[in-house]
């Protein structure tokens, strides 16, 4: 059994065991064993800042993922087989273009002249251009178009294998249409819901490209101050620690989500 095991355990030694490693090191470690990254962490302002400001834009956008995906994930599994290959399609297509294409897109869409301040202001809605890129609000519109498939996605496969009998059932029972979705459909539908908040949550939570671009330098998430770590100030150890931290609260959410909800049911493990 070692032996059938051995090439798998190898590659997750190599590509995550060593690396956490090393990071875990290099938090701990600088000329001899100290706390000091941490404590950084803890006492000043500028990280419980960007902690909070990173978790209020995953939030954000995993709840406007899931209010535009339930929708299109709810068309897919109704349609025909053939309608829904189509919706689908759409959906994966995105996935074929870089995320930093995508990102310089929504920048020139998103501008003080770009086409939707412009189409706004020709129909009369504003008088002046909206701030809609190099704030939070921009970095919410770019992630939520990234990373929607990864909600429509769990929602359809979860939604595709409710029985359609028991909504029938339901119907001749003398429910009305919104009682049977709230009361059968919805339910039945929340493992999909899950998966997907989760699965956008997390992802979202180690975002880099797209806020540093829609942000402009003004929306510092937890990756951008990993990066400015490195980068500006050579600190190795401080960033480490930053990563680190985020790790060990996706691993608490997780955990969390599970004391709820087995992760094994979300995923279809069983």
């Amino acid at each position: 059994m070692l032996l059938l095991l051995a090439p798998a355990l190898a590659v997750v030694g190599l590509l995550l065991v060593l690396p956490l490693g090393w990071l875990a090191w290099q938090s701990i470690y600088q000329d001899g064993f100290t706390p000091e990254h941490y404590l950084r962490i803890l006492q000043e302002d500028i990280y419980w800042n960007t902690f909070r400001l990173t978790f209020s834009i995953s939030a954000s956008v995993t709840v406007l993922a899931a209010l535009l995906g339930f929708p299109v994930a709810y068309a897919a599994a109704r349609l025909p087989p053939r309608w829904a290959t189509v919706v689908l399609a759409l959906v994966v297509i995105p996935f074929w273009t870089s995320v930093l294409v995508r990102a310089y897109a929504w920048l020139v869409l998103l501008q003080r002249r770009g086409v939707i301040n412009q189409v706004l202001m020709d129909l009369g809605i504003v008088d002046e251009p909206l701030a809609l890129v190099h704030n939070a609000t921009g970095t919410i519109i770019g992630t939520v178009h990234v990373l929607l498939p990864f909600m429509v996605l769990p929602l359809y496969a979860v939604m595709r294998k409710i029985p359609g009998d028991l909504l029938n059932a339901a119907a001749s029972l003398g429910a009305r249409p919104g009682y049977v979705f709230a009361r059968v459909f919805l339910p039945l539908s929340a493992p999909g819901l899950l998966a997907g908040a989760m699965l956008v949550f997390v992802l979202c939570l180690g975002f880099y490209i797209t806020p540093e671009l829609l942000g402009g330098g003004r929306t510092i998430m937890v990756s951008m101050l990993v990066q400015r770590n490195v980068e500006l100030y050579h600190r190795w150890g401080a960033a480490s620690a930053v990563g680190l931290t985020l790790l060990f609260v996706v691993f608490a959410i997780f955990w969390i989500v599970d004391r709820v909800l087995p992760l094994e049911r979300v995923y279809g493990a069983r």
